[in-house]
């Protein structure tokens, strides 16, 4: 009972301790859920229709992609290229999430009876919008043929079951066919979607007639034009209460359906300085003498100068040298050295030795046989050249001795070529049609033979040593310590631009930056300054951005404005609103000009520019010489007056016109075809149609926040 008692003299003291621990408890849990969900959050790239975007699966889209890239032979992709990748996949990805849902609310999909059908026929418009490999055509048909594709995968699975070798290849085969039949049938939804929404803007037979009478009847007119340069730009006031009633008017022309931001920027080029071009000149005429020496090979002379262009020994077309080079060729003779010349255009300084010029066919057709040893290669030979068939001698050693036709770009654009390479290419080139040889390489032997020669063209051996023009370490940090000291003595906008030409520096601006963008304007490697630019307020100054571009651009950034989502801000656009706002004053004084005009002849007496003009029908706009302008106005204005009437004044793009139609006929040869006319209005309506898509990407509240992991 003491003990019991003992305890309940502790209850309060315990109920705290308890409180305590309990609290602790939820604190550490909802500390733990907070980082769950700021982990996730950080991992979010965009958001489509309210639904999350998660960056790993962004990515894996990219990767699917540039899998399917390299099997169609692009590999090695380089930032713009990338960037390119990326927004395609964004753009797909929003724009068949959109599709699908607005398919789901209309009952629309796609069977897998469709898709089967469209492959089996090889011949819907669709197929030919796919990352199709050109080997799944059939080249005497040059259609689609399923059947290709599916030999070739039955044959991968089955070598892949055999061999362990073959399993990449497979499994590559089989994800890129994956992805192929994905986009067909994201393909034919979207089609079928698409084709819903044309069937909304359908013409009519009665609309279809008259569109037809439009088109067909053409009238001549007599034009008075009174120019808005007539009126002297000082003689018109425009308020900002003229603009602002422009901007309440037009005010669906400013919509922005994403953030924007106005930046100004400083880029600074680092370029070579006198010091670094005549130490590069001192080289390259160093080159100069060494191509005229005989103590040196020219590729020994191409490799210590550091080329940019490698020497092979080769024979190439004009079509593998820079154009800089083939220009200089034009004009020196075999064997001469030219002098180092620069090309402004790659920023480079160059000298050509010359060494030869010959005729050699652009493509050979050879076949041949690999042969383990020599001895084997021997006896091949004599028994081709005895007679026997290539065919036959190929099958005996299980190789397929086919023809393949060989062309100058199999070599000429290789940036190193070994031995055996050089020696095969070179065989090739000297060797005439129904010529054999036997060539021993590292490997082996092969014995191969050609059997044709076509397109005999001139082939250039030429060593050339290219160097760009850079600049020096010493260059750039000059270059760096000056800018440092220019942003650190000018921390605001303001400063930034009274100081900037004095220092040598030019104030650049950009408008409406979005998010979208990759670059700050268009310099390679800015992700780091646009990343800033939405992080930052109105009037700040970013740090030094350094080793942009090819790591020769520096750049500073302020932000100016920030443009909310929604309708742009008066005062951002009523300066391009004061153009028209200009022109409607211009027609209000040229309009009472106008005013007691009778005829034509009146018009002309108060030195109005008079003209006729022909062959005016409703559905081409007006060109107006003597304002030098077309004007869409009058097409709708001459269709409604009468032959012989005069016209009312009627409001141009560049002035004030009246006129007189003086005739009208329907164009000769002209005859009505309903439904030709029905499906032109349907064409003519299509952009409706895109209209209507637009809307589908304003509501759903896209959210593209990729330049935070790009």
């Amino acid at each position: 009972m003491a003990a019991i008692g003992k305890i309940r003299s502790w209850g309060t003291f315990l109920v705290i301790v308890l409180g305590i621990v309990l609290l602790f408890f939820i604190l550490e849990y909802a500390g733990e859920a907070l980082r769950t969900i700021t982990a996730t959050n950080s991992q979010t790239i965009g958001k489509v229709m309210g639904e999350k975007v998660y960056y790993q699966d962004y990515q894996a889209l990219v990767d699917e992609y540039q899998e399917v890239l390299k099997m169609q032979g692009y590999d090695d992709l380089n930032e713009d290229q990338m960037n390119n990748v990326r927004d395609m996949v964004w753009q797909n990805y929003v724009t068949n999430k959109l599709i699908e849902a607005e398919a789901e609310k209309l009952g629309l999909m796609v069977t897998d009876e469709e898709i089967a059908n469209i492959l089996r026929e090889g011949t819907n418009p669709i197929l030919y919008q796919l990352p199709l490999s050109p080997q799944f055509f059939n080249q005497q048909t040059r259609q689609f043929d399923y059947s290709i594709v599916t030999t070739q995968y039955e044959q991968l699975k089955q070598l892949a079951a055999q061999d362990a070798r073959y399993q990449e290849q497979y499994s590559t085969f089989d994800r890129y066919w994956k992805y192929v039949e994905k986009q067909l049938r994201q393909q034919l939804l979207q089609s079928k979607y698409q084709s819903l929404l044309a069937g909304c803007v359908m013409s009519n037979p009665v609309a279809a007639k008259a569109a037809f009478e439009n088109q067909s009847q053409e009238s001549s007119i007599l034009l008075a034009a009174l120019p808005y340069s007539m009126v002297n730009d000082n003689d018109v006031t425009v308020s900002d209460a003229d603009l602002k009633a422009k901007y309440n008017e037009k005010k669906g022309m400013f919509r922005q359906v994403v953030e924007t931001r106005d930046i100004k920027y400083i880029p600074v080029h680092v370029k070579a300085s006198e010091a670094d071009r005549k130490q590069l000149m001192d080289i390259m005429k160093g080159c100069v003498a060494d191509f005229k020496s005989d103590s040196l090979k020219a590729s020994e002379v191409v490799r210590r100068a550091q080329s940019k262009i490698a020497y092979n020994g080769l024979p190439v077309t004009r079509e593998a040298l820079p154009s800089d080079i083939v220009a200089h060729l034009d004009s020196m003779a075999i064997g001469q050295v030219s002098q180092p010349f620069e090309t402004t255009g790659d920023n480079t300084f160059n000298v050509i030795k010359y060494i030869s010029k010959v005729q050699q066919p652009d493509s050979i057709e050879v076949r041949s046989i690999f042969l383990a040893n020599e001895e084997s290669a021997d006896s091949v030979l004599k028994a081709l050249r005895g007679g026997a068939q290539f065919d036959s001698i190929a099958a005996r050693y299980n190789q397929p001795g086919t023809k393949n036709w060989f062309t100058s770009a199999n070599y000429q654009s290789a940036p190193t070529i070994d031995a055996d390479t050089k020696n095969y290419v070179e065989a090739l080139l000297s060797m005439q049609r129904g010529e054999l040889k036997n060539l021993k390489i590292s490997q082996g032997n092969i014995v191969f033979e050609v059997t044709d020669r076509r397109a005999i063209v001139d082939k250039y051996n030429v060593a050339i040593v290219k160097r760009d023009i850079n600049f020096s370490n010493d260059t750039y940090n000059e270059a760096f310590n000056k800018f440092s000291q220019f942003i650190s003595e000018n921390s605001t906008i303001e400063a930034m631009e009274e100081n900037a030409a004095k220092n040598g520096y030019n104030v650049l601006t950009r408008a409406n930056v979005s998010n979208a963008v990759h670059t700050i304007a268009g310099i390679r490697g800015t992700h780091d300054a646009l990343k800033w630019v939405f992080d930052a307020k109105p009037g700040a100054i970013s740090q030094l951005y350094d080793r942009c571009g090819d790591n020769d651009y520096m750049l500073v950034v302020a932000l100016d404005k920030i443009h909310e989502k929604g309708y742009a801000d008066f005062e951002s656009v009523k300066e391009t609103l004061r153009p028209e706002v200009m022109n409607d004053k211009k027609f209000e004084i040229l309009s009472k000009k106008f005013e007691g005009v009778k005829s034509i002849a009146d018009a002309k007496k108060l030195n109005a520019r008079v003209d006729t003009v022909r062959f005016i029908t409703f559905s081409s706009p007006v060109f107006v010489p003597s304002t030098v302008a077309s004007e869409p106005a009058l097409n709708g204005a001459v269709a409604a007056t009468e032959k012989g009437k005069l016209s009312r004044v009627v409001k141009g793009k560049a002035g004030a016109y009246m006129f007189q139609v003086v005739d009208r006929k329907n164009r000769e040869g002209a005859k009505f075809d309903e439904k030709q006319m029905q499906l032109q209005l349907r064409q003519q309506n299509m952009p409706n149609v895109q209209m209507l898509l637009q809307d589908l990407y304003e509501k759903a509240n896209i959210e593209d926040n990729r330049y935070l992991f790009f």
